[in-house]
């Protein structure tokens, strides 16, 4: 890769999956500081794609000065001319699913080409009467500032949009991290937005090498000109995220893990509950926050439920997507972690769990490949109840008892709090079960995986984060209350 620091316009980039991936700071392209990279990999067969800039700490600090000199000017534009940008950006992201998208996605994450398709397919002041006399009092909602953005792997596209749109649509800057192992996958969202007309320094993309990303992520969370903080991923990082900002008393939104339950009550309509629990638990190999990792089943139906689950699951088809665009479940992201998937499996049958589909092998060139498992008998004390598998697994847990106590005990057994879901033909019983859920979201005869950019998204705390994403929670997370007051000139003070 060449180490000159000489930047190119965005709109010239327009990389092969094998070309070098640059940083994105002040409206250009451009590598890193001292021309480090680090590589890209394809998780299904181990090859380099493509060499990665990795940013510098003075990168970083590049990146916030543009978007703090940015942040003016955008945050005083129109709506409607914010709303144009992002009218066009989605208009381009679009066009992109029949360029280079396709390839990026499936080279990059295994991607198949129906999750390719959610993916850029699924990525839009009061006034207060005063109690004195003559006087109005305004409440207005402005811009925070620079947000640090970080985004993740496993729905680069889609989570990426949201990592940055909602806070630019509210007049914000953005400094934004992706993962690096899709860093062409999610700079898809940077470039439809420059092309769209994002003003430059509005947006800075900063891919860093997994050896620096600590330092980097510290870097950029604890600078002063820094606002807020939004982060999608792992609890584990989330809470040093949290962490960071707590030392300098900053907000943030975060969305974590999840262990999503899905109930199915004996009077469920079970072949829907199947359909639910074959696409929210097995979509994207399970490495999805609001998978169901977990199934609860009432006694009386379980056996036909499981028989009904069993053929189901048995027909979906599995391999990889760059040999066969119409599999529906492809590779995990990496061998560590489909090895981490099977030995949870393996546990949980030394603990007396039983499987009831699945070979427990690993294939394709690295061993990333794992066909559907469905596995019975799960309880309370066995790790992969309670530990976010993020693997294409069917964990099933029988209930008893008519009043519902057990199964939203069994729901509520866990740290995790994003997603839950519920199956029953009586809607107000199911509709009173969901209440009880502690859940960020709870949906009665739906699967527990929903977009809808609209609703806001997230957890309720625990391990699953707190904020919100979407709808007008997003632009209560991304904006500020500003009190103004309007008086004649004539108060009267008590001295």
């Amino acid at each position: 890769m060449a180490t000159t620091n000489e930047a190119k316009p965005l709109a010239e980039v327009r990389p092969s999956i094998h070309e070098p991936q640059h940083l994105f700071l002040g409206g250009s392209a451009t590598p890193s500081a001292d021309g480090s990279t680090f590589p890209v990999v394809n998780p299904m067969t181990g090859d380099k794609l493509y060499d990665c800039a990795s940013a510098t700490l003075d990168d970083c600090t590049r990146a916030i000065s543009f978007a703090a000199a940015a942040f003016g000017p955008w945050s005083r534009s129109s709506p409607s001319s914010r709303r144009q940008i992002f009218l066009r950006a989605a208009d381009i992201l679009e066009r992109y699913l029949h360029e280079d998208a396709p390839e990026i996605l499936s080279s990059e994450v295994s991607a198949t080409r129906g999750w390719v398709r959610v993916n850029i397919l699924g990525t839009a002041g009061e006034i207060i009467p005063a109690e004195r006399p003559g006087m109005t009092i305004l409440v207005e909602r402005e811009p925070m500032g620079v947000v640090f953005a970080i985004s993740p792997w496993n729905a680069p596209v889609n989570l990426t949009a949201r990592a940055v749109c909602m806070p630019l649509m509210c007049g914000n800057t953005v400094v934004l991290k992706p993962s690096e192992f899709s860093p062409k996958s999610q700079n898809l969202v940077v470039r439809a937005l420059h092309e769209a007309g994002l003003p430059a320094g509005c947006l800075n993309y900063l891919p860093v090498s997994p050896a620096q990303t600590p330092a980097a992520t510290a870097h950029i969370v604890q600078h002063p000109a820094v606002r807020h903080v939004n982060f999608t991923g792992s609890d584990r990082v989330g809470k040093i995220i949290a962490g960071l900002a707590a030392s300098c008393l900053k907000p943030c939104v975060l969305e974590l893990g999840g262990k999503a339950p899905l109930l199915v009550l004996e009077d469920a309509d079970l072949s829907d509950a199947v359909e639910a629990v074959a696409f929210g638990a097995l979509a994207n190999a399970g490495q999805i926050c609001m998978s169901t990792e977990r199934v609860l089943v009432h006694e009386s139906v379980a056996e036909e439920f499981k028989q009904l689950l069993v053929k189901r699951v048995a027909e979906i088809k599995v391999g990889d997507p760059a040999e066969d665009d119409t599999v529906s479940i492809s590779g995990l992201f990496s061998p560590v972690h489909a090895r981490r998937v099977k030995e949870m499996l393996e546990a949980a049958r030394g603990a007396g769990a039983r499987l009831l589909l699945g070979d427990l092998n690993l294939v394709g060139p690295r061993g990333t490949i794992m066909g559907p498992h469905i596995l019975d008998g799960v309880t309370p004390d066995m790790d992969i109840f309670r530990r976010e598998s993020f693997g294409p697994l069917v964990c099933l847990t029988e209930f008893r008892g008519d009043d519902d106590e057990e199964a939203v005990r069994l729901a509520n057994d866990s740290e995790y709090s994003l997603s839950g879901a519920v199956f029953s033909r009586d809607v107000m019983r199911a509709l009173a079960v969901a209440r009880r859920m502690r859940a960020g979201a709870c949906h009665v005869n739906g699967s527990t995986i929903f977009f809808e950019p609209t609703v806001p998204n997230g957890g309720t705390g625990g391990s699953s984060g707190y904020g919100r994403f979407g709808g007008m929670a997003g632009v209560e997370e991304f904006t500020q209350r500003k009190i103004i007051t309007l008086a004649k000139g004539d108060m009267k003070y008590p001295f």
